[in-house]
């Protein structure tokens, strides 16, 4: 009796990289899951966002003295509290002066009367003497020798006190005008600071304003980085994490015969497809922060000092955007951030170097 026979073998496969690489794929995703755990806030992120919260609801213990200093400034700062005082000891000053100033000293010198009235005294004592001694006393040529030794003693003393008193009069006229200017430049310096006062008085209103805000504003501060800390950590992880995760996959279907692979195949492609991976950094510039330019390629790339946001660490690179602009094909892009294949960013910059 014959027969005939057939079989169809139903297979389903799971691709998985090589096993060698294994463990350390595993040890990579290992520590991604590890810092999955942690893209929370730490105990002392926590504590620092509590402190600032805490002297956020407190408000600026300020803000009472910067207003009372505002509201001085905008009423002046009391810089015209002393002009009447300066302008009264102006007025006495110019009372003072006003006689010698208005001619009315002139010949009305206490001293001066003292003068000749010594001087008609000597002059009589000497000339009655003289005619006494002749026997001639009280007579007109004694009379007419007193007079003209009186006048002859009184003129040039009442002359010159006449110059003088001008003289004075002049002085005291200049003194009095200088001394209205100098009143007239004090009471406009007190004016302007014045002025000044009340400028900077609106300058000081706005810190006052600042500071009644500083509660709401510190607040809403510590707010955005409570959100934006675990966020910023997701996101670093994510960029390595997801592209690893894709590179193991299942398959199911029905197949007759069988296909075999080395080992070192399956390494090769693995490697291929790790290489192709690991080779891109990233190097967007929203994941970066205090960025400062340090140098340029010889291409004319620049590059840069950088912090990857919420991490000490300090790094020297590129960013995607000025890579994109020489040397596109350096650059991918992961879940919305550039990476760099580094060593193709810096191709052309190395051959530039090489012909220099």
């Amino acid at each position: 009796m014959g027969g005939q026979s057939s079989s169809t073998q139903v297979q389903q496969s799971q691709t998985a990289p090589w096993e060698a690489a294994q463990p350390m794929l595993q040890g990579i995703l290992g520590q991604l899951s590890a810092g999955l755990n942690n893209a929370g806030l730490t105990s002392a992120e926590t504590g620092a966002l509590n402190t600032l919260q805490s002297n956020a609801a407190q408000g600026n213990p300020f803000a009472g003295a910067i207003g009372s200093y505002a509201n001085e400034l905008l009423n002046g700062g009391g810089a015209t509290n002393q002009a009447g005082a300066v302008n009264q000891n102006y007025l006495d000053y110019r009372n003072a002066l006003t006689p010698y100033a208005n001619g009315s000293m002139i010949g009305n010198n206490p001293a001066l009367a003292a003068q000749l009235a010594q001087i008609q005294t000597d002059v009589g004592n000497s000339v009655n003497a003289q005619f006494a001694a002749a026997g001639r006393d009280f007579s007109g040529a004694n009379q007419q020798a007193y007079g003209r030794g009186v006048a002859a003693g009184q003129a040039p003393v009442i002359a010159a006190q006449y110059n003088q008193d001008v003289a004075n009069q002049r002085a005291a006229q200049d003194t009095a005008y200088a001394a209205g200017n100098t009143n007239a430049g004090i009471l406009s310096g007190l004016q302007q600071q014045g002025l000044n006062n009340k400028g900077q008085g609106a300058a000081a209103a706005q810190s006052a304003l600042d500071a009644q805000n500083y509660g709401a504003n510190a607040t809403l501060a510590a707010e955005a980085q409570r959100r934006g800390i675990p966020v910023q950590a997701l996101g670093l992880l994510a960029q390595i994490g997801v592209p690893i995760a894709g590179l193991g996959s299942q398959s199911s279907g029905t197949t007759q015969g069988t296909q075999q692979m080395s080992g070192a195949q399956q390494f090769g492609t693995i490697a291929s497809g790790i290489g192709s991976l690991l080779r891109y950094m990233p190097s967007d510039k929203q994941l970066k922060e205090d960025i400062k330019q340090v140098g340029a390629l010889f291409d004319g790339t620049p590059v840069y000092g950088y912090r990857y946001k919420g991490a000490p660490a300090y790094h020297i690179g590129l960013m995607a955007q000025d890579v994109e602009k020489i040397t596109p094909g350096a650059v991918i892009e992961i879940n919305g951030y550039k990476a760099v294949d580094y060593h193709a960013a810096t191709e052309v910059s190395r051959r530039i170097h090489e012909a220099g």
